[in-house]
């Protein structure tokens, strides 16, 4: 007989052991994109709010500021 016939009955077909591997690795990575992207989104935010303060994007001539200043160093 084949492995597969023997295997305890499952609607995915993993052993016990072999589903308890996969959900940790999965847990283990989900975590790990998850702090991924909470710091991206925070980097982000720091970059350029996605809610406007009272005066609006004020930052946009600042950050022309700083295009024209790498701009300086590439030409």
């Amino acid at each position: 007989m084949s492995d597969v016939n023997m295997r305890a009955s499952s609607s995915s077909g993993l052993t016990d052991s072999e589903a308890r591997e996969f959900h940790s690795i999965f847990v283990t990575s989900f975590i790990a994109f998850t702090v991924i992207a909470i710091i991206a989104h925070f980097l982000v935010w720091q970059w350029r709010p996605w809610l406007p303060g009272p005066n609006g994007y004020a930052t946009t001539t600042s950050l022309m500021d700083g295009v024209a200043f790498v701009k300086s160093f590439l030409a």
